[in-house]
Protein backbone atom coordinates (compact mmCIF):
# COMPACT_ATOMS: atom_id res chain seq x y z
CA UNK A 1 0.00 0.00 0.00
CA UNK A 2 1.45 3.36 -1.03
CA UNK A 3 1.08 6.50 1.07
CA UNK A 4 1.72 10.10 0.20
CA UNK A 5 1.47 13.61 1.60
CA UNK A 6 0.76 16.67 -0.55
CA UNK A 7 0.34 19.80 1.57
CA UNK A 8 -2.45 18.95 4.03
CA UNK A 9 -3.86 15.92 2.17
CA UNK A 10 -2.82 12.41 3.22
CA UNK A 11 -3.76 9.56 0.90
CA UNK A 12 -3.43 5.80 0.81
CA UNK A 13 -3.60 3.91 -2.47
CA UNK A 14 -3.56 0.14 -3.10
CA UNK A 15 -3.92 0.35 -6.87
CA UNK A 16 -7.68 -0.23 -6.99
CA UNK A 17 -8.80 2.58 -4.68
CA UNK A 18 -7.33 5.82 -3.35
CA UNK A 19 -8.67 7.66 -0.31
CA UNK A 20 -7.48 10.77 1.48
CA UNK A 21 -8.19 12.97 4.49
CA UNK A 22 -7.46 16.69 4.64
CA UNK A 23 -6.05 18.52 7.66
CA UNK A 24 -7.47 21.82 6.41
CA UNK A 25 -10.97 20.32 6.24
CA UNK A 26 -11.27 18.77 9.68
CA UNK A 27 -9.52 15.54 8.61
CA UNK A 28 -12.73 14.52 6.82
CA UNK A 29 -12.45 12.32 3.73
CA UNK A 30 -11.94 14.71 0.82
CA UNK A 31 -10.55 12.33 -1.80
CA UNK A 32 -11.91 9.08 -3.17
CA UNK A 33 -11.07 7.61 -6.59
CA UNK A 34 -10.60 4.27 -8.29
CA UNK A 35 -8.54 2.69 -11.03
CA UNK A 36 -11.57 2.99 -13.31
CA UNK A 37 -12.37 6.57 -12.25
CA UNK A 38 -9.12 8.33 -11.30
CA UNK A 39 -10.78 11.72 -10.69
CA UNK A 40 -11.83 12.76 -7.20
CA UNK A 41 -15.52 11.91 -6.73
CA UNK A 42 -15.99 13.63 -3.33
CA UNK A 43 -17.75 17.00 -3.36
CA UNK A 44 -15.68 19.45 -1.28
CA UNK A 45 -17.51 22.70 -2.08
CA UNK A 46 -17.98 23.64 1.58
CA UNK A 47 -17.53 22.16 5.10
CA UNK A 48 -21.06 20.77 5.06
CA UNK A 49 -20.16 18.45 2.14
CA UNK A 50 -17.22 15.97 2.16
CA UNK A 51 -17.52 12.44 3.62
CA UNK A 52 -17.65 13.17 7.30
CA UNK A 53 -18.89 12.59 10.82
CA UNK A 54 -21.96 14.58 11.88
CA UNK A 55 -23.99 14.26 15.07
CA UNK A 56 -27.08 15.75 16.69
CA UNK A 57 -27.99 15.99 20.37
CA UNK A 58 -30.24 17.85 22.77
CA UNK A 59 -33.04 20.33 22.30
CA UNK A 60 -33.60 22.45 19.21
CA UNK A 61 -33.02 26.05 20.29
CA UNK A 62 -32.96 29.58 18.88
CA UNK A 63 -29.55 31.20 19.33
CA UNK A 64 -29.85 33.99 16.79
CA UNK A 65 -28.98 36.51 19.51
CA UNK A 66 -25.62 34.73 19.83
CA UNK A 67 -24.96 34.71 16.08
CA UNK A 68 -26.77 31.56 15.00
CA UNK A 69 -27.25 31.53 11.23
CA UNK A 70 -30.83 32.49 10.34
CA UNK A 71 -31.10 29.64 7.84
CA UNK A 72 -30.22 27.15 10.59
CA UNK A 73 -32.33 28.43 13.45
CA UNK A 74 -33.64 26.94 15.65
CA UNK A 75 -31.13 24.07 15.65
CA UNK A 76 -29.87 21.31 17.93
CA UNK A 77 -26.30 20.72 19.13
CA UNK A 78 -24.72 19.64 15.83
CA UNK A 79 -20.93 19.13 15.76
CA UNK A 80 -19.60 18.79 12.21
CA UNK A 81 -16.20 17.34 11.30
CA UNK A 82 -15.65 19.76 8.41
CA UNK A 83 -16.64 23.03 10.07
CA UNK A 84 -19.50 25.43 10.75
CA UNK A 85 -21.73 27.26 8.31
CA UNK A 86 -19.65 30.40 8.92
CA UNK A 87 -16.76 28.79 7.09
CA UNK A 88 -18.88 28.87 3.94
CA UNK A 89 -19.30 32.63 4.21
CA UNK A 90 -15.68 33.30 5.14
CA UNK A 91 -16.63 34.26 8.70
CA UNK A 92 -14.99 31.31 10.40
CA UNK A 93 -12.44 28.56 9.97
CA UNK A 94 -12.81 24.87 9.23
CA UNK A 95 -12.67 22.46 12.17
CA UNK A 96 -9.43 22.14 14.14
CA UNK A 97 -7.37 18.97 13.74
CA UNK A 98 -5.24 17.99 16.74
CA UNK A 99 -3.87 14.64 15.51
CA UNK A 100 -3.16 13.88 11.85
CA UNK A 101 -1.12 10.76 11.23
CA UNK A 102 -0.12 8.37 8.51
CA UNK A 103 0.37 4.93 10.04
CA UNK A 104 1.43 1.56 8.72
CA UNK A 105 -2.19 0.35 8.59
CA UNK A 106 -3.78 3.57 7.30
CA UNK A 107 -4.76 7.06 8.41
CA UNK A 108 -5.66 8.32 11.88
CA UNK A 109 -7.02 11.70 12.97
CA UNK A 110 -8.55 13.57 15.89
CA UNK A 111 -10.69 16.63 15.31
CA UNK A 112 -12.32 19.29 17.49
CA UNK A 113 -15.49 19.84 15.43
CA UNK A 114 -17.44 23.05 14.85
CA UNK A 115 -21.13 23.58 15.56
CA UNK A 116 -22.79 23.77 12.16
CA UNK A 117 -25.30 26.55 12.91
CA UNK A 118 -22.74 29.07 14.19
CA UNK A 119 -20.19 31.29 12.47
CA UNK A 120 -17.15 29.94 14.29
CA UNK A 121 -17.92 27.99 17.49
CA UNK A 122 -16.06 24.86 18.52
CA UNK A 123 -18.11 22.03 19.96
CA UNK A 124 -17.25 20.49 23.30
CA UNK A 125 -16.40 17.21 21.64
CA UNK A 126 -13.73 15.25 19.83
CA UNK A 127 -14.00 13.06 16.73
CA UNK A 128 -11.53 10.24 16.09
CA UNK A 129 -11.25 8.38 12.80
CA UNK A 130 -9.35 5.37 11.49
CA UNK A 131 -9.32 5.10 7.67
CA UNK A 132 -7.91 1.83 6.30
CA UNK A 133 -8.18 -0.60 3.41
CA UNK A 134 -10.39 -3.66 3.91
CA UNK A 135 -8.12 -6.70 4.03
CA UNK A 136 -8.02 -8.86 0.89
CA UNK A 137 -10.75 -6.83 -0.83
CA UNK A 138 -9.80 -4.54 -3.73
CA UNK A 139 -11.79 -1.34 -4.06
CA UNK A 140 -12.97 -1.23 -0.43
CA UNK A 141 -12.14 1.27 2.32
CA UNK A 142 -13.11 0.65 5.96
CA UNK A 143 -13.69 3.65 8.23
CA UNK A 144 -14.01 3.48 12.02
CA UNK A 145 -15.48 6.52 13.74
CA UNK A 146 -15.56 7.51 17.39
CA UNK A 147 -17.36 10.53 18.76
CA UNK A 148 -16.92 11.74 22.33
CA UNK A 149 -19.25 14.44 23.65
CA UNK A 150 -17.83 16.55 26.48
CA UNK A 151 -20.63 19.00 27.11
CA UNK A 152 -21.07 20.68 30.46
CA UNK A 153 -23.85 19.28 32.63
CA UNK A 154 -26.91 21.49 32.62
CA UNK A 155 -26.06 23.33 29.41
CA UNK A 156 -28.76 24.90 27.24
CA UNK A 157 -29.26 21.77 25.09
CA UNK A 158 -30.36 19.69 28.06
CA UNK A 159 -30.23 15.98 28.78
CA UNK A 160 -29.99 12.99 26.45
CA UNK A 161 -32.61 12.71 23.72
CA UNK A 162 -33.19 10.32 20.84
CA UNK A 163 -31.73 12.13 17.85
CA UNK A 164 -31.11 11.04 14.25
CA UNK A 165 -27.44 10.59 13.36
CA UNK A 166 -25.87 10.47 9.90
CA UNK A 167 -23.60 7.43 9.84
CA UNK A 168 -21.95 9.02 7.92
CA UNK A 169 -22.84 12.07 5.79
CA UNK A 170 -21.55 11.68 2.21
CA UNK A 171 -21.44 14.10 -0.71
CA UNK A 172 -20.25 13.05 -4.17
CA UNK A 173 -19.87 14.89 -7.47
CA UNK A 174 -23.13 15.52 -9.31
CA UNK A 175 -22.35 13.19 -12.26
CA UNK A 176 -22.90 10.13 -10.01
CA UNK A 177 -26.61 10.59 -10.56
CA UNK A 178 -27.81 6.99 -11.05
CA UNK A 179 -28.87 6.04 -7.52
CA UNK A 180 -29.64 2.45 -6.52
CA UNK A 181 -30.29 0.42 -3.38
CA UNK A 182 -28.55 -2.94 -3.27
CA UNK A 183 -30.80 -6.00 -2.84
CA UNK A 184 -28.14 -8.71 -2.79
CA UNK A 185 -27.00 -11.35 -5.30
CA UNK A 186 -26.30 -8.75 -7.97
CA UNK A 187 -29.78 -7.20 -7.88
CA UNK A 188 -30.48 -3.48 -7.60
CA UNK A 189 -33.48 -1.20 -7.07
CA UNK A 190 -33.42 2.22 -8.78
CA UNK A 191 -34.13 5.17 -6.48
CA UNK A 192 -35.45 8.50 -7.73
CA UNK A 193 -35.61 11.89 -6.05
CA UNK A 194 -36.02 15.50 -7.13
CA UNK A 195 -33.18 17.89 -6.28
CA UNK A 196 -33.16 18.78 -2.61
CA UNK A 197 -32.99 19.41 0.21
CA UNK A 198 -35.33 18.11 1.46
CA UNK A 199 -33.81 14.75 0.65
CA UNK A 200 -35.51 11.56 -0.39
CA UNK A 201 -35.78 8.53 1.86
CA UNK A 202 -34.90 4.95 1.02
CA UNK A 203 -34.79 1.67 2.93
CA UNK A 204 -32.05 -0.49 1.36
CA UNK A 205 -32.48 -4.06 2.67
CA UNK A 206 -28.74 -4.77 2.61
CA UNK A 207 -27.80 -1.44 4.24
CA UNK A 208 -26.05 -0.32 1.07
CA UNK A 209 -26.68 2.27 -1.64
CA UNK A 210 -24.64 3.09 -4.72
CA UNK A 211 -24.36 5.94 -7.21
CA UNK A 212 -23.11 5.48 -10.77
CA UNK A 213 -21.96 7.87 -13.51
CA UNK A 214 -22.52 7.55 -17.25
CA UNK A 215 -19.57 5.27 -18.04
CA UNK A 216 -20.71 2.73 -15.42
CA UNK A 217 -18.24 3.54 -12.66
CA UNK A 218 -19.78 3.84 -9.23
CA UNK A 219 -19.34 4.42 -5.53
CA UNK A 220 -21.26 2.57 -2.82
CA UNK A 221 -21.71 3.02 0.91
CA UNK A 222 -22.30 0.10 3.29
CA UNK A 223 -23.34 1.06 6.83
CA UNK A 224 -24.57 -2.00 8.73
CA UNK A 225 -25.25 -0.14 11.98
CA UNK A 226 -27.91 2.13 10.43
CA UNK A 227 -31.30 1.65 12.09
CA UNK A 228 -33.58 4.02 10.15
CA UNK A 229 -34.13 5.14 6.57
CA UNK A 230 -31.36 6.54 4.38
CA UNK A 231 -31.43 10.15 3.16
CA UNK A 232 -30.37 10.60 -0.46
CA UNK A 233 -30.72 12.75 -3.53
CA UNK A 234 -29.22 15.29 -5.89
CA UNK A 235 -28.62 18.93 -5.12
CA UNK A 236 -29.12 21.34 -8.04
CA UNK A 237 -29.07 20.47 -11.73
CA UNK A 238 -26.29 19.67 -14.18
CA UNK A 239 -24.09 16.56 -14.20
CA UNK A 240 -20.90 18.25 -13.05
CA UNK A 241 -17.79 16.19 -12.29
CA UNK A 242 -16.16 19.15 -10.50
CA UNK A 243 -15.54 18.39 -6.79
CA UNK A 244 -15.71 22.11 -5.96
CA UNK A 245 -19.00 22.80 -7.76
CA UNK A 246 -22.24 23.57 -5.96
CA UNK A 247 -24.27 20.73 -7.52
CA UNK A 248 -23.68 17.38 -5.81
CA UNK A 249 -25.13 14.02 -4.79
CA UNK A 250 -25.92 13.18 -1.17
CA UNK A 251 -26.42 9.97 0.77
CA UNK A 252 -26.56 9.41 4.53
CA UNK A 253 -27.65 6.31 6.45
CA UNK A 254 -29.53 7.29 9.60
CA UNK A 255 -29.53 5.86 13.12
CA UNK A 256 -31.50 7.09 16.13
CA UNK A 257 -29.27 7.40 19.17
CA UNK A 258 -29.83 8.53 22.76
CA UNK A 259 -26.97 11.01 22.57
CA UNK A 260 -26.21 12.66 25.91
CA UNK A 261 -23.81 15.35 27.17
CA UNK A 262 -21.09 12.75 27.90
CA UNK A 263 -21.86 10.07 25.31
CA UNK A 264 -19.23 8.10 23.43
CA UNK A 265 -20.48 6.68 20.14
CA UNK A 266 -18.62 4.29 17.83
CA UNK A 267 -19.51 2.77 14.46
CA UNK A 268 -17.93 1.59 11.20
CA UNK A 269 -18.81 1.98 7.56
CA UNK A 270 -17.35 0.93 4.20
CA UNK A 271 -16.81 2.79 0.90
CA UNK A 272 -16.72 0.66 -2.25
CA UNK A 273 -15.72 1.71 -5.79
CA UNK A 274 -15.83 -0.02 -9.16
CA UNK A 275 -18.36 -0.98 -11.81
CA UNK A 276 -21.75 -2.54 -11.08
CA UNK A 277 -20.51 -6.13 -11.09
CA UNK A 278 -17.47 -5.38 -8.93
CA UNK A 279 -19.46 -3.37 -6.39
CA UNK A 280 -22.19 -6.04 -6.15
CA UNK A 281 -19.65 -8.80 -5.45
CA UNK A 282 -17.89 -6.71 -2.83
CA UNK A 283 -21.17 -5.78 -1.13
CA UNK A 284 -22.18 -9.46 -0.95
CA UNK A 285 -18.88 -10.27 0.76
CA UNK A 286 -19.20 -7.36 3.18
CA UNK A 287 -22.75 -8.41 4.03
CA UNK A 288 -21.60 -11.93 4.84
CA UNK A 289 -18.85 -10.57 7.08
CA UNK A 290 -20.50 -7.63 8.84
CA UNK A 291 -24.30 -7.74 8.47
CA UNK A 292 -24.84 -8.09 12.24
CA UNK A 293 -22.46 -5.33 13.27
CA UNK A 294 -23.95 -2.70 15.61
CA UNK A 295 -22.85 0.70 16.79
CA UNK A 296 -21.65 1.14 20.38
CA UNK A 297 -22.97 3.81 22.75
CA UNK A 298 -21.58 4.32 26.24
CA UNK A 299 -21.69 7.09 28.80
CA UNK A 300 -18.35 8.50 29.87
CA UNK A 301 -17.81 8.76 33.66
CA UNK A 302 -15.95 12.05 33.16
Amino acid sequence: MQTSIAEDLITIDNGSIKVGIDREKGAAITWLSSAGYPRNLVNIADPGRLIQQSYYAGRVIDRTADGQHKSWSPWSWNPIQGGGVGSVKGQGSWARVTVFEKREDGLYSETIPKLWDMADEEAEAVMRQWTTMESNMPGVVRVRCEFQAMRREGDRWGTARMNPQEVPACYFTRNFADVRSYLGSGKWRPEHQRPGPPWGKASPPRQAMAMFEASGQGVALFSPSATEHWNFGPHAAGLSDDPTAGPCMHVAPVSRVLMGPKSIYRYRYWLIVGNETEIAARLDTLWNLYATEKAELIESPQ
